[in-house]
C-alpha cells in the first residue's frame, strides 16, 4: 500500500503550484499562530485544502517547508531594507545620515507589522523563529551577517569618528529595539504607564523609536 505522506498527488503543473502555495501559505498562517511544534503535517494541509501528502511532495518535510518559509520571508524583508538604504545612499551622494540608515533597517519589519497589514503574519513567522527556529534557521539567524554588514558600514561612514566596535555595539542595541518592539506587547507598556503609549500609529511609533536610536548613535 502507498504511503499517503509520500505518494505523489496527480496534479497538472498549474494545480501543483497552486496547492504548493496554499501549503505555503496555510503552513506560515498556522505556525505564526500557534508555534511550530503545535503544528502538524495533517493540520497544515487541512488548513490547506489539499492532499496529506503535499507537504512532503512540495517541500520534502515539514522542516524544509519550514525553512523555506523562513528563507523566503526573510529574503523578502532584507531586500526591502537594502532598497531602503539604497535610495538614501542616492539621495546623499554615497553617504546618508543615521536617521535614514537606521529608517532603512526599523520600518519595513515595523510597517510590516502593523495590525492592518497583510504581511503582519509574515512578522509573527520570523518572531517565532527567533525563539522556536529548526537548526538550519538558527545557523542562518547566527552567522548570516551579509545584510547587516551593509547597515554597518553605512554607520561607520556616517560616524568616522566612532570606533568601529562602538559603532557594532550601538547597532547591536538597535536590533534589540527592532525585536522586542512588537505590536502584540505594547499592552504591557500601556499597563506600565497607565495609559500613556498605547501606540497605533506606526509612523508615529517609528518616528520614536528613530529619535531614540539616532540618539545613541550621535551621543
Amino acid at each position: 500500500m502507498n504511503d499517503p505522506l509520500t505518494q505523489d498527488p496527480p496534479e497538472t503543473e498549474e494545480a501543483q503550484a497552486a496547492t504548493k502555495a496554499a501549503v505555503f501559505n496555510a503552513a506560515e498562517r498556522l505556525f505564526a499562530l500557534h508555534g511550530f511544534q503545535n503544528v502538524s503535517v495533517r493540520d497544515i494541509t487541512a488548513e490547506a485544502g489539499v492532499n496529506l501528502a503535499s507537504v512532503n511532495y512540495h517541500f520534502g518535510s515539514k522542516d524544509a517547508l519550514l525553512f523555506e518559509i523562513f528563507r523566503r520571508r526573510t529574503s523578502e524583508l532584507n531586500r526591502e531594507r537594502a532598497r531602503m538604504l539604497h535610495e538614501a545612499t542616492s539621495r546623499h551622494g554615497g553617504k546618508p545620515p543615521v536617521r535614514e540608515i537606521l529608517e532603512a533597517y526599523f520600518a519595513p519589519p515595523l510597517r510590516w507589522g502593523s495590525p492592518e497589514n497583510e504581511r503582519r503574519i509574515s512578522v509573527q513567522f520570523i518572531i517565532r523563529a527567533r525563539s522556536e527556529g529548526t537548526a538550519d534557521m538558527r545557523d542562518v539567524l547566527q552567522n548570516d551577517v551579509s545584510h547587516l554588514a551593509r547597515f554597518a558600514d553605512a554607520l561607520m561612514a556616517a560616524r568616522p569618528d566612532l570606533a568601529k566596535e562602538d559603532v557594532y555595539w550601538r547597532l547591536h542595541f538597535c536590533l534589540g529595539m527592532v525585536h522586542n518592539n512588537r505590536f502584540a506587547e505594547f499592552d504591557r507598556l500601556h499597563h506600565l504607564s497607565g495609559g500613556l503609549t498605547r501606540e497605533g500609529d506606526v509612523d508615529a511609533l517609528l518616528h520614536r523609536m528613530l529619535d531614540f536610536a539616532e540618539a545613541g548613535f550621535l551621543a
